[in-house]
């Protein structure tokens, strides 16, 4: 299922936050926004998952007008792992994954067996089995992040947005979540930090700096030194590690630029 939004613009307390900004994800495509903090990433996605509503611009998911539908309509096949992820009511693991089978119920629908069985693979993909009856503000913040990993793999959905999905986690995790996505093959838009892991899983980067795209293409295309020093202002070499053969970034200490 292809994403394709169109002259974004998006104010908030009367600032463009984003500005004018034109994206698409193919379908089954790994896209990924990369950019320093506060370039608008953030903003851009919440815009596309329905959090904040754009002051100009189209967002189609499919034929699906995403602007104009209702939440439930669009949670029905976009699921959604954002960045900050605290609530204020407890519930158990096992109960907050399946609020991903939510948008698939009629109302006061309960849930069935096949429910169940579809929250315990989710778990079990995360690595979370045996953890449904633990309490979900009890856990770590890798922990929590499994946690709505798998509520989104529960919700069986057709396109995922991810905001900064690999945040408080250790590597074998920040591999695991990556690699779980990437084999879910479906159309992904996320935004990440660190550049390796987005050379390693995005087929296709849109960098952004001050609300703006500046640059686009497949890693190796937009991965240069010299972006990479323009966008967020340090000195970097470009090489291919000699092991895995991906594109790795080396970042020159201070030190070494006097």
């Amino acid at each position: 299922m292809d994403l394709q939004a169109n002259n974004m613009i998006v104010t908030l307390s009367n600032t463009d936050i984003v500005k004018d900004i034109s994206i698409k994800v193919k379908d089954k495509q790994f896209v990924g926004l990369i950019g320093p903090n506060g370039c608008g990433k953030s903003t851009l996605l919440k815009s596309i998952y329905k959090v904040i509503k754009p002051r100009q611009g189209s967002i189609y998911l499919g034929d699906l007008d995403v602007v104009k539908s209702d939440p439930k309509s669009v949670s029905r096949i976009m699921g959604v792992v954002g960045q900050f992820n605290d609530l204020s009511f407890d519930f158990t693991v096992q109960e907050m994954v399946l609020m991903g089978r939510t948008p698939h119920k009629k109302f006061m629908e309960g849930d069935s067996e096949e429910d169940y069985k579809i929250v315990s693979a989710a778990l079990k993909q995360v690595s979370l089995s045996g953890y449904e009856n633990r309490s979900y503000l009890t856990l770590s913040g890798g922990e929590k992040q499994r946690v709505i990993l798998a509520r989104a793999l529960a919700q069986q959905p057709s396109f995922l947005v991810m905001d900064e999905p690999t945040n408080h986690l250790d590597i074998k995790y920040q591999l695991q979540i990556l690699s779980i996505v990437k084999q879910m093959n479906v159309g992904t838009l996320a935004a990440l930090h660190d550049l390796e892991l987005a050379a390693e899983y995005c087929d296709y980067l849109y960098v952004m700096k001050q609300g703006k795209v500046i640059s686009h293409g497949t890693p190796t295309e937009v991965l240069t030194s010299q972006l990479i020093g323009e966008v967020y202002d340090v000195e970097c070499e470009i090489y291919t590690n000699p092991i895995t053969g991906e594109l790795s970034i080396a970042y020159l200490p201070v030190s070494m630029l006097r």
